[in-house]
């Protein structure tokens, strides 16, 4: 396995994944902001949460490449096909799991139970974060598949 690459690689397809979210939300496909939600873990200030959380999730998808790059090398081959897998593999803890959890231990998000009292900034994402819009689950499987995608393509065994 190329893990020499899995690094680059990973910022390749950490960053094919960020401009491909980015691009959904300009176009109003869905309201989810990983690095704003990443950020204000750390920081209530909008502008820098997402400053910082745009190096928090880089640093999350290097983890996750690595992750990746240890399977590929597991199942002694890298292809799309394996990496369109893992991605939909990933983006399905991410939100039946990770995502409506992030209320119990993000400062900043409301849970489902909040009333008007709470001080909470963000709405909890909540199952697929359909909070964040219908689309948001569609959304989130594409750019997750195609990270995998990424992945699969350019890591390749040696």
């Amino acid at each position: 396995m190329d893990w020499a690459g899995w690094a680059l690689f990973g910022l390749v397809a950490t960053t094919a994944l960020t401009a491909a979210l980015t691009a959904a939300q300009l176009a109003g496909l869905t309201r989810i902001d990983f690095p704003l939600l990443l950020g204000t873990l750390v920081t209530e200030d909008p502008d820098r949460a997402r400053v910082v959380g745009f190096f928090m999730h880089l640093a999350a998808g290097q983890g996750f490449a690595l992750g990746y790059t240890a399977t590929f090398a597991l199942l002694h081959r890298a292809t799309w096909w394996i990496g369109a897998l893992l991605g939909t593999i990933h983006v399905g803890i991410a939100l039946t799991v990770l995502l409506p959890l992030l209320p119990g231990v993000h400062p900043r998000i409301a849970s489902q139970r909040a009333g008007p009292a709470s001080t909470a900034v963000l709405e909890p994402p909540g199952l697929f974060a359909l909070n964040y819009g219908n689309q948001t689950p569609a959304v989130a499987a594409v750019v997750h598949i195609m990270y995998g995608v990424v992945l699969g393509v350019l890591l390749q065994p040696h």
